[in-house]
């Protein structure tokens, strides 16, 4: 691995911010604990130009280059996720039901290693924007920073980001032009009929039936109605009905998720969930209700980016992928990629527990290749 030194030299005081971080996991818009703990690290790096508050939580600090030159914005998430933790750490989670089992925790530590060496060598043209953002697994911090309006306020050109991959090798980069993650959206839905007694269905119109029947059409949407080769993931995930087995509830409700790389099968989707709620539900005599939000759109990357990212990545590591096929999760980053030309990779850790899973943990290793990359991202966009 062609890890800078200097970064390599002060790995274990990266460690040491993660470790914190790790103990002390914060949900959706509120990191305020996150924040102050980056904006002292900021500080102490020499860098002076900082902009809290931004998204509720989230931080925006700019490090000055030598001369003008181009703008470079760079991304860490920030929120932990609502999940007791298992991996029995000396750092583990202090808060009970709270977790960094998304590895954002090491995204910080990632840039705020590749922030510090950039403060004390400052061998780049323009400026970095660095960009530390919460809730990025719930309502889409990214969205609201993009909102809020940071591209704009900070001039930035283009946006960069990374990944922990607990699927990939230690310094295995991985990423795509092109849609490298899905879209997520989400459906609930009522089926209300009129309940009774349950050895009288004849008096009823019983919704449980209907029910069913729309969770087995409702996987037709994939097998029957999308192209073979197009991705789409229609997940039923919730149903809930009755409180006793004498009783025909008065109603049925449900709930999943809709992954897809298009906006023409994102569009067909939902259109397919609609009329098979509506339709199925009357062919039983029933009322059909449905709710669809659409969450985070595809996580699309800009083509040229794409390429400039990978050949930076080859000189930090020998192990890059550089045509992944695109994944069914999905990134609010999304948003950033629409407002900006720019990449998302991956970064593998080691095979371990997967994110989200009560046993995962970020891999310290890692760290300060990805800082590595993004010192060097920089240091070759600008270069002087």
């Amino acid at each position: 691995m062609a890890v800078i030194n200097r970064i390599a030299g002060f790995a274990e005081e990266m460690a040491g911010w993660r470790h914190h971080l790790h103990r002390h996991p914060e949900l959706c818009l509120e990191c305020h604990e996150t924040a102050a703990f980056v904006v002292d690290r900021l500080r102490t790096f020499g860098i002076t130009e900082i902009h809290p508050g931004i998204a509720t939580s989230g931080v925006v600090a700019v490090i000055e280059g030598q001369g003008d030159g181009p703008v470079t914005g760079l991304r860490a998430d920030m929120d932990a996720l609502p999940m007791q933790e298992e991996t029995g750490a000396d750092w583990a989670s202090t808060v009970p039901g709270r977790m960094h089992a998304c590895g954002h925790d090491g995204h910080i530590s990632m840039l705020l290693g590749a922030a510090k060496y950039l403060a004390e060598t400052r061998r780049f043209k323009g400026r970095v924007v660095l960009i530390f953002q919460p809730a990025e697994e719930t309502i889409g911090g990214g969205r609201i920073m993009v909102e809020e309006g940071i591209m704009e306020r900070f001039g930035i050109q283009e946006v960069y980001a990374l990944h922990t991959d607990p699927f990939g090798a230690l310094g295995e980069f991985r990423t795509t032009p092109g849609p490298i993650m899905a879209a997520a959206d989400e459906f609930r839905l009522t089926v209300k009929g009129q309940g009774g007694h349950a050895a009288y269905p004849q008096t009823c119109r019983d919704p449980m039936p209907a029910a069913f029947a729309i969770g087995q059409a409702l996987q037709t949407v994939v097998s029957r109605n999308t192209d073979p080769l197009a991705a789409l993931v229609v997940s039923l995930t919730m149903i809930h009905g009755g409180s006793a087995s004498n009783i025909i509830p008065e109603a049925v409700t449900m709930g999943g998720t809709v992954r897809s790389l298009t906006p023409e099968v994102r569009d067909m989707a939902q259109t397919r969930i609609t009329d098979i709620v509506t339709s199925v539900a009357a062919g039983y005599g029933v009322e059909g209700i449905l709710e669809y939000e659409r969450n985070y759109p595809p996580t699309i990357n800009h083509a040229e980016q794409t390429r400039f990212a990978a050949d930076i990545a080859r000189e930090v590591s020998p192990l890059v992928i550089d045509d992944l096929p695109p994944e069914m999760g999905a990134e609010d980053f999304s948003y950033m990629l629409q407002a900006r030309p720019g990449a998302f990779l991956f970064l593998g850790q080691g095979h371990g527990p997967s994110v989200h899973h009560p046993a995962f943990d970020f891999n310290d290793a890692a760290a300060p290749i990805g800082a590595s990359f993004f010192a060097r991202l920089i240091e070759q966009r600008h270069a002087l």
